[in-house]
């Protein structure tokens, strides 16, 4: 048991200290049995304040550390690395939460907080003194990493691992690489074409020996943990022999015969498509698919082009990686029928499909054969909305309707831009694009959250009206030839990704990180990090910063063969154990599992599943499982303390 024990109150600046009476903390902390050091500090995380704690540890030679201040999340680690160079094992080291769990969440009744404050570190100095030297376990790792999704982000991630050394396995769920950014011409601020940036990369993929890519590919299984994934594909069938010469000419014919004709998604569903297709010449790779679900196997295609398969099968391989990096991106929110007229209106479309229109069109801007000349965009179609699906702000959207409205006005410079909004973010550089579109003439109209613009169908015209907050209130309309719905992003359909690798989602159903700051890319799954726009909504600027992040998260994860984990993981008492199954199905990781020792059924532990969570705890009728840096006695103590 722990006996010279330090113990560090922290003042936050203000942010615990107007609350929470530290002194007075203090006072009650120096007096525990164990107490050694008592003292309190501004900013404990301050490294002055470290320097201190370090020379504490060692000039009276203390065996444990508590730091009653904020949440671990922030300074775990910080305290942990001051324990190490003062000399004592991380692990008897305890941090108290009083600024979270104290101060902010009893602001209006102080002398409460400081009563909790006073009780948290009680706990906490209880179960310091139960701590054990715990020492990180180490497992081998296979410097090889599975890039999940060949967007723009997993292409860039791909790029970078592969060049820092990792073998890279790119993963594409679709036949074609280039995600999103592929459905895009002119992008804002490079003035490079979605596909050009597609193209440059596919190239330096294609040549990179370090890069395998796999289209048309699934992961349907996964087994093992960080370190040594294996993940089995399943590879659909593109139909087409993979050394193949398909000329442009017999690819327009066999496409020309093909009875099967559904909504082309490429184009947000504006267009038709053959279930043989290519969206455009540029597209990698480079031989054209025939879509599984839809090809009715009736062999026209084949009469035209030997080169065509419809024999092939699907295929299955086993890959084993050390670490994962999800780059699923995302999708444009769909409207809701009736939404501003969606799908009820014939002129009402969103702003995906609009700019696809864009780059269909001519000379003349043509839709449902009318000649567009007024364009009303809606903002925040989708979110911020007060009943709405969407609780958050996508970001991106402001900027990608004004640059589509600032192309349009270059191309067709007769037309009239309407932009209802309820407040624009052009943040950054951005912002020269809002002014582009002012001095081109566009009208900025803007409404509150509760008065959403109007639109209505009156005859053979579409009126948007509004009630305009910038003319104090004044109802306005625009009678529109085209309505273009400005919508955010949502995560993409990942059920399979969530289920087989238990990444978790945060409430607006992208995948979570630990932390936004302080652990930005990676989840709470060892080896398994994330970036793009499958986190959060991104533009691709920003994706590809979260890609490159990602990867250099995963490179310095694996590179060295070796990986190094926390030790805080559930053991089992053989003694106790009569295998119930109990424990299993209460583990959200499969981290435990049925083995026999000497004829007897017991329950195991994988030490590099186990995420330390303690689900298994409470369910074992014979108490046979504890955890390790929080085992009975730990927190036995704790609960004392408090009560007492």
């Amino acid at each position: 048991m722990k006996n010279k024990i330090g113990v560090y109150i922290c003042m936050c600046g203000s942010n615990i200290s107007d609350y929470v009476d530290v002194e007075k903390v203090k006072a009650v902390a120096e007096k525990i049995d164990g107490v050694h050091v008592a003292k309190t500090t501004m900013f404990a995380c301050a490294d002055s304040t470290q320097q201190e704690i370090e020379n504490d540890i060692k000039e009276q030679n203390l065996d444990a550390i508590v730091v009653a201040s904020c949440s671990p999340k922030l300074h775990l680690y910080t305290f942990r690395n001051v324990a190490i160079r003062g000399g004592i094992n991380p692990y008897n080291y305890v941090q108290v939460n009083i600024r979270e769990q104290g101060s902010w969440a009893h602001s209006n009744t102080p002398p409460l907080a400081t009563e909790k404050a006073i009780n948290l570190v009680k706990g906490g100095i209880e179960r310091v003194k139960h701590s054990k030297e715990l020492t990180p376990i180490k497992i081998p790792s296979v410097n090889a990493a599975a890039v999940i999704g060949a967007g723009i982000a997993g292409m860039r991630a791909a790029l970078e691992l592969a060049e820092m050394g990792t073998t890279v396995h790119l993963i594409e769920r679709e036949h074609f690489v280039g995600g999103r950014t592929s459905q895009w011409n002119v992008l804002f601020t490079t003035n490079e074409t979605g596909q050009e940036v597609i193209t440059r990369l596919y190239h330096q993929i294609n040549s990179h020996r370090k890069i395998t890519l796999y289209t048309g590919t699934e992961i349907i299984e996964k087994k093992g943990s960080v370190g040594e994934f294996n993940l089995t594909l399943k590879i659909k069938p593109r139909y087409i022999k993979p050394d193949c010469k398909l000329d442009k000419e017999k690819l327009e014919k066999a496409i020309a015969v093909c009875p099967i004709e559904v909504d082309d998604d490429f184009n947000f569903n504006i267009t038709k498509r053959k279930a043989i297709y290519k969206n455009f010449d540029s597209e990698f790779p480079e031989i054209p698919a025939i879509d599984s679900e839809l090809c009715n196997k009736c062999g026209e295609c084949v009469k035209i082009c030997d080169d065509i398969d419809l024999n092939q099968l699907p295929e299955e391989k086993i890959i084993s990686v050390g670490a994962i990096q999800l780059c699923t991106g995302f999708n444009p929110y769909e409207p809701t029928k009736g939404e501003f007229g969606y799908k009820e209106i014939d002129n009402v479309i969103t702003l995906q499909q609009f700019k696809r229109l864009i780059e269909l069109n001519g000379a003349k801007l043509i839709y449902n054969n009318k000649e567009i000349k007024n364009i009303a965009y809606i903002y925040c179609v989708g979110s911020r909305q007060i009943d709405g699906p969407n609780k958050y702000c996508s970001r991106y959207c402001c900027t990608s309707a004004i640059h589509t409205s600032v192309l349009v006005k270059k191309k067709y410079p007769h037309i009239n831009n309407f932009h209802f909004n309820r407040g624009i973010r052009t943040y950054g550089k951005q912002e020269k694009l809002y002014h582009e579109a002012s001095e081109a003439g566009d009208i900025f109209l803007q409404s509150f959250e509760e008065a959403p613009p109007q639109v209505e169908k009156t005859g053979n015209e579409t009126i948007v009206k509004i009630k305009d907050i910038l003319t104090a209130n004044e109802e306005l309309e625009v009678c529109a030839d085209l309505v273009v719905l400005v919508t955010g992003m949502v995560p993409r359909e990942y059920e399979g990704i969530v289920h087989l690798l238990k990444v978790p989602l945060g409430r607006d159903k992208f995948f979570n990180e630990v932390h936004p700051k302080l652990r930005p890319v990676e989840t709470v799954i060892d080896g398994v990090m994330i970036s793009g726009a499958c986190q959060a909504p991104l533009n691709i600027t920003e994706s590809v910063k979260s890609a490159l992040a990602a990867g250099s998260k995963v490179n310095s994860l694996i590179s060295s063969g070796e990986i190094e984990l926390e030790p805080t993981m559930a053991i089992v008492h053989n003694d106790r154990c009569n295998w119930c199954d109990e424990c299993t199905n209460a583990c959200p990781y499969n981290a435990i599992s049925k083995v026999i020792v000497k004829g007897k059924e017991l329950a195991e532990v994988s030490k590099a599943l186990c995420k330390g969570c303690g689900m298994c705890l409470p369910v074992c009728p014979v108490n046979a499982i504890d955890l390790i840096g929080y085992t009975d006695i730990e927190m036995e103590s704790m609960i004392e303390a408090l009560v007492n």
